[in-house]
C-alpha cells in the first residue's frame, strides 16, 4: 500500500482550507476517521508609530512574520545563533563523512591483508601437495625399477598394451589436484565464516584447525599395522610397582593399579567383600587384589611419608662459610641481655618486665671487621631450662657469663653442664668487672669445681673480662669469638632446600602464629612450602631482627617466619618440602603419631593400676590450674615449673597450657574444673572477661614468672601470708596522643570503665598484651590536674618515664592492696 495511496499529506502548513476530519488507512483494509481542530494563532499587528527602534535602525526580517514582544536585538541573536548551529551541522557532517571513508579503506586494507594472507596460504599448500605427489610418484618408480630387475631373465616379457598403463604422470597428477578440489571445495567455498576471525585462527597464525597430536598420529599408525596384519593384536599387559600403605581407599588402589575402578570394586566382591570405591580396606585385602591384577606390591609404612626430608649429604665444593652461632648463657641477672645490647648498641633489658630476661632472643651483629655474628640470648631463671637447652642445641659456641662479684650460680652450673652435653666450645666472660666488689680470680676458681679450666688457669678455655656499662673488653670478646669460629671452619650448602630450628613461635593477633626460626642449612624464601613439627605452611613473609621484610634468609640467619596453619612446638625442625601435599601428609601423620602416644600414655593398663593409682591420690590434694602465655617457650617453662610444685599431700595439675590471649572456652574449663587462669603476659579479651565475671572464675595476670611460680608453690603449700592483689578500678582507651613542651607524650583518654585515679598503677595494653607497666605522670582534666576521672569521660594521661604510646591502645588501671587469704 501506497504510503500516500491518492490523499493529501498531512502539513503544519498549507494553502487552502483544511477539513474538519481525516481518513487514516490500516493493514487488513482498515481505516479510521480522525477529527482535526484547527486553532489559529493570534497576529498582533505592530503600530504604525513602532516600526522604527530606538536607536533609529531598520527592523530586521519581516515585521509580520515575527512573534510577538521579540525585539530586533534578540531577533539579531536568534539569527545569529541559527546559523551557528547551521555551521556547526556542515562540520559535523563534514567530519562524519571523514571518519566513515577513513573506516572504509580501512576495511579495504584489512580484507586486502587477509585475501593475500589466503592467497599465500593455498599456495604454500599447493606447493607442499605436489611436492609430495612427485615424492610419491618417484618412490613409486623406484619400487617399480627394483621388482623389474629382480624378475629373473628367462621370464618373457610380455608387452602390454599401451592402453592399460593408465594415464600419464602428468595427467594422473592434474586429475588427483581436480579430484582434492572437488572435495576440498565445500570448506574452501564456504562464504558463511568469510571474514570471521576464529580462535584457532588467531593462535595458530592463519592456519585455523585442530592439529594432530604426536600420540594422536602415533595411534592412528598402530591401527593401520594392526589392520594390515589382519586383526586387532592383544596389548601387552604392564606390570607395575604399587605402593600400598597401612590402609588405601579402592579409588586409590585403582589409580595407582592404571585399572577400572568398577574392576576392582568387582574383585573384591568376588572375594567376598562389599565395599564402595570411597571405602579404605587393609594392606592385606589390597595385596590380594594387587596380586590378582597381576602387578607387584610395595608394602609402605605411614612413617614413610617422612623420607621426603631425610637428611642429605652436600658436596664439598658446594660448601660456603656461614656466621657461627652464638649463645649468650648464664645465672639470671649475671648481665647477659645488658653484655649483649652493647655489643648490639641496643637497649633489650629495657624492654624486659623486672629486668629479666623471660623470652629466649635471636640477633644478628655485624662487627667493625665486617664479620657477621648470630646471637641467641637465652633466659637465665631456673624455670627455663629447655629454653637453654634448645640454645645450646643449635647453637655453634656458647659464651659463659658469669658477674664477677657474685661467681658461679646454679644457672651458671646447669648452663656448664648444657654446654658439655651439646659438645661445643665455651668461652667465659667474666662481666660486672668495673664494679668495686668485681673478683675475676674467685670465678676462676670457682669454674675449675666443675671442670671447666681456662687459660689463665693453664686451660684451653678463653677468659675474656668485660663491663657492659664501660664497654671494657667487648673487642676482645669479639676477637675471641671470631677465633673460636674460625677454628671450627663453619661451612653450610645455601643453595638446597632450607632447614631451620624454631628458637620460639607465639600466636600474634594480628598476623597469626609466628615462628622464629634459625636456618641452618639452605636458604629460607618467601613462598615456600614447608613443615615444622605437627604444623606446616607457606612462607608469607619473612622479617629480620631489625623489623625489617626480608625475601630470602641463608644459613645462621634467625628470621621471623609467617604463614603457618598453627602455633609450632618451640625446639621444632623446620623442613623446605617441594610441594604443600607432601607438607600436609606429613603434618598430619605427625599429629595422629602424638595423639596415638598421649593417649597410650593416659590409658591405665590394667584394673590393678588404676585402682593403684586411685588409693594413692586419694590422701593428695591437687591445685587445678590453667597457664596461657604469651609465647610457647614461655607457656612450656611455666608448666615444667608447676610439675615440679608439690610433694606427697599437694601438687599442681596443669589442666591445660596454650598461647594466646585468654578465651571463652579456657573461661568453661576453668568454671567445669575450679581452677584459676594464670596469664603470663596476656589479657582476657572482653568477652572472656566479662564470662569470666559471671561465673566467679578468677583470673591472675602475671608479667614476671618469679611472681606466678611464688604464688602458685604458696598456694599450694599452705603458707599464704598477705598477698598483694591487685584490684582494677577501670579501662582507658587512647584516642589521641599529643606532644606538650616540657612534658613529653599526652594521651588523650577516654574512660570506658570504672574510674582512674592518679595514684594507681598502670599498664599499657597493646593488642591484649602488656607493652608496659608503671605509674601516671599527671592525670588531667581539661587544664586541671585531678585526683580521678570517672567512666564516660575525658581526661589526659602521660606516663612516668615511657613515650611508646599509640592510639588504640588501652590502659589499665589497678590498685594494689594487702589480703590474708586462707587455704580451703
Amino acid at each position: 500500500m501506497s504510503d500516500t495511496d491518492g490523499k493529501k499529506t498531512l502539513g503544519l502548513r498549507g494553502g487552502a482550507p483544511r477539513p474538519g476530519n481525516v481518513k487514516q488507512s490500516f493493514s487488513h483494509g482498515r481505516t479510521k476517521n480522525v477529527v482535526v481542530e484547527t486553532k489559529r494563532k493570534r497576529v498582533v499587528v505592530p503600530k504604525a508609530g513602532a516600526t522604527m527602534s530606538a536607536g533609529g535602525k531598520a527592523p530586521i526580517g519581516d515585521p509580520s512574520r515575527r512573534p510577538a514582544g521579540i525585539s530586533d536585538a534578540e531577533m539579531e541573536r536568534r539569527l545569529k545563533a541559527v546559523k551557528a548551529a547551521k555551521a556547526r551541522e556542515v562540520e559535523e557532517e563534514a567530519a562524519r563523512v571523514a571518519e566513515e571513508k577513513a573506516r572504509a579503506e580501512d576495511r579495504e586494507r584489512r580484507r586486502a591483508e587477509q585475501e593475500e594472507r589466503e592467497r599465500a596460504e593455498r599456495e604454500r599448500e599447493e606447493s607442499l601437495k605436489a611436492k609430495a605427489e612427485e615424492d610419491k610418484r618417484r618412490k613409486d618408480e623406484a619400487e617399480a625399477a627394483a621388482k623389474a630387475a629382480a624378475a629373473p631373465a628367462a621370464e618373457p616379457v610380455v608387452q602390454r598394451p599401451a592402453a592399460k598403463t593408465g594415464p600419464e604422470p602428468a595427467q594422473r597428477k592434474q586429475q588427483d589436484r581436480d579430484r582434492e578440489n572437488k572435495r576440498g571445495g565445500k570448506g574452501n567455498d564456504d562464504s558463511r565464516r568469510s571474514g570471521k576471525l576464529t580462535l584457532n585462527q588467531a593462535l595458530a597464525g592463519g592456519e585455523g584447525g585442530r592439529q594432530r597430536s604426536m600420540a594422536a598420529m602415533k595411534r592412528k599408525q598402530e591401527r593401520a599395522r594392526q589392520k594390515a596384519m589382519g586383526g586387532q593384536v592383544e596389548r601387552e599387559k604392564v606390570v607395575r610397582d604399587v605402593q600400598v600403605p597401612e590402609a588405601i581407599v579402592v579409588s586409590e588402589l585403582a589409580n595407582r593399579m592404571s585399572e577400572k575402578v568398577g574392576e576392582v570394586v568387582k574383585a573384591l566382591m568376588n572375594n567376598g567383600m562389599m565395599v564402595t570405591q570411597n571405602q579404605a580396606i587393609d594392606a592385606d585385602t589390597a595385596e590380594l587384589i594387587v596380586q590378582e591384577f597381576g602387578h607387584r606390591i610395595v608394602r609402605v609404612s605411614d612413617a614413610d611419608v617422612e623420607d621426603v626430608i631425610k637428611e642429605i649429604e652436600d658436596d664439598d665444593a658446594d660448601l660456603k662459610t656461614r656466621p657461627p652461632v652464638v649463645t649468650i648463657m648464664g645465672h639470671v641477672d649475671h648481665g647477659k641481655t645488658s653484655l649483649l645490647d652493647a655489643i648490639r648498641k641496643a637497649k633489650v633489658v629495657a624492654g624486659e618486665a623486672g629486668g629479666i630476661t623471660q623470652h629466649i632472643g635471636a640477633y644478628q651483629v655485624k662487627t667493625d671487621s665486617g664479620q657477621l655474628l648470630s646471637f641467641l640470648d637465652t633466659p637465665g631463671h631456673a624455670a627455663f631450662t629447655s629454653m637453654r637447652s634448645r640454645g645450646a642445641q643449635v647453637t655453634d659456641i656458647v659464651v659463659l657469663v658469669v658477674a664477677a662479684d657474685d661467681a658461679v650460680m646454679p644457672q651458671t652450673i646447669e648452663a656448664i653442664n648444657h654446654a658439655k652435653a651439646a659438645n661445643v666450645p665455651m668461652i667465659v666472660a667474666i662481666n660486672k668487672i668495673d664494679r668495686p666488689a668485681a673478683d675475676p680470680t674467685k670465678v676462676r676458681t670457682d669454674l675449675l669445681q666443675h671442670e671447666v679450666i681456662v687459660e689463665q688457669m693453664s686451660g684451653e678455655v678463653q677468659d675474656v673480662e668485660v663491663s657492659a656499662i664501660t664497654g671494657q673488653g667487648l673487642d676482645e670478646l669479639l676477637e675471641a669469638i671470631a677465633l673460636q669460629a674460625e677454628l671450627l671452619e663453619l661451612k653450610a650448602n645455601p643453595n638446597r632446600a632450607a632447614q631451620g630450628a624454631v628458637i620460639e613461635a607465639q600466636l600474634d593477633v594480628g598476623r597469626g602464629p609466628v615462628a622464629t626460626v634459625l636456618v641452618q642449612n639452605g636458604t629460607l624464601r618467601q613462598g615456600d612450602i614447608f613443615v615444622v613439627g605437627e604444623q606446616y605452611g607457606k612462607v608469607r613473609a619473612l622479617i629480620n631482627d631489625q623489623g625489617e621484610r626480608v625475601k630470602e634468609a641463608g644459613p645462621s640467619v634467625p628470621v621471623e617466619v609467617l604463614g603457618l596453619n598453627g602455633t609450632p612446638e618451640a625446639g621444632d625442625v623446620l623442613n623446605v618440602t617441594s610441594t604443600e601435599a607432601q607438607a600436609r601428609e606429613i603434618a598430619s601423620y605427625r599429629a595422629n603419631a602424638a595423639k596415638d602416644k598421649r593417649a597410650a600414655a593416659g590409658a591405665a593398663t590394667t584394673l590393678e593400676q588404676l585402682m593403684a593409682n586411685a588409693k594413692a591420690d586419694e590422701d593428695v590434694s591437687e591445685l587445678p590450674i590453667l597457664v596461657k602465655a604469651d609465647v610457647q617457650g614461655s607457656a612450656e617453662a611455666i608448666v615444667q615449673a608447676m610439675e615440679k610444685i608439690g610433694n606427697d599431700e599437694v601438687r599442681v595439675r596443669v589442666l591445660h597450657s596454650g598461647v594466646g590471649a585468654i578465651t571463652e572456652t579456657d573461661v568453661g574449663l576453668a568454671e567445669a574444673s575450679g581452677a584459676p587462669i594464670m596469664g603470663f603476659n596476656v589479657r582476657a579479651n572482653t568477652s572472656a572477661r566479662n564470662t569470666a565475671n559471671q561465673k566467679g572464675v578468677e583470673l591472675r595476670y602475671y608479667s614476671i614468672i618469679y611472681d606466678l611460680v611464688d604464688d602458685v608453690k604458696a598456694a599450694a603449700s599452705g603458707l599464704l601470708s598477705a598477698e598483694i592483689r591487685e584490684n582494677f578500678i577501670g579501662y582507658a582507651t587512647i584516642k589521641e596522643v599529643f606532644k606538650v613542651t616540657g612534658v613529653g607524650k599526652v594521651a588523650g583518654c577516654l574512660v570506658t570503665e570504672g574510674v582512674a585515679r592518679r595514684s594507681a598503677g598502670v599498664r599499657l595494653l597493646r593488642d591484649n598484651v602488656v607493652i608496659h607497666e608503671g605509674t601516671l605522670k599527671t592525670l588531667k582534666r581539661f587544664k586541671d590536674e585531678v585526683a580521678e576521672v570517672q567512666s564516660g569521660q575525658e581526661c589526659g594521661m602521660a606516663f612516668e618515664n615511657y613515650d611508646d604510646i599509640r592510639p588504640d591502645d588501652v590502659i589499665e588501671i589497678f590498685e594494689r592492696e594487702e589480703i590474708t587469704r586462707t587455704l580451703t
